[in-house]
């Protein structure tokens, strides 16, 4: 016959201190009746006489140490993925550059199709952009897989993508004139232009 689950319990509030005292009458008469309750009790008592003589014991100073040199090394692919997971801005911040970088890399790999910034005051012709001779452009000049001849006027900053420039000797450029043909040079450009966008 099973025995109810209240004598469990009022065997832990005798333990602690907390049982009253009808319940602990009725727990000491059923002991007397019941052996495996009263082994049970008793198993339970040695626990708590062996941990409140353990309490007093004191580890070795260096226990943590050898328990953690004892340990099986961590794998660096775990050790790399806690790290990631304890600084989440500087993962963020990383993703960030590493995909900006990769478009930039892509664009500057594909963008093979000629362009230019205005068509104020230039003259195409073919792949080349022409300031002609007389004429001023207000503003920047950007070209993109052409050369561009200068030989008015430029108020501003003249850039070059792919290609060349060619400024004639009464050419005049107000601002900086830049030729992009090398893959870094092009990502610091698009930096600059970022920065200055925002700025703006």
């Amino acid at each position: 016959m099973k025995c109810p689950d209240k004598i469990i319990e009022w065997m832990h509030d005798y333990l602690d201190g907390d049982i009253v005292p009808d319940h602990e009458k009725a727990l000491r008469e059923h002991l007397q009746h019941c052996p495996e309750c009263s082994h049970h009790f008793n198993s339970l008592k040695k626990t708590v006489a062996f941990i409140q003589h353990a309490s007093h014991l004191a580890p070795p100073s260096d226990f943590t140490k050898n328990v953690m040199a004892k340990l099986p090394k961590e794998k660096k692919r775990v050790r790399i993925g806690r790290w990631l997971k304890n600084h989440p801005f500087i993962t963020a911040a990383s993703l960030f550059v590493a995909l900006t970088v990769g478009s930039l890399f892509t664009t500057w790999n594909q963008g093979q199709q000629f362009s230019v910034s205005t068509r104020e005051n230039v003259v195409i012709q073919g792949h080349t952009v022409i300031v002609p001779k007389g004429k001023t452009v207000d503003g920047d000049i950007v070209v993109r897989n052409g050369t561009i001849k200068i030989e008015g006027k430029v108020n501003g900053n003249v850039t070059v993508i792919h290609g060349e420039k060619y400024l004639a000797s009464a050419g005049q450029v107000t601002g900086e004139v830049e030729e992009i043909n090398e893959v870094f040079d092009w990502v610091w450009y698009n930096i600059k232009s970022v920065v200055k966008d925002l700025f703006e």
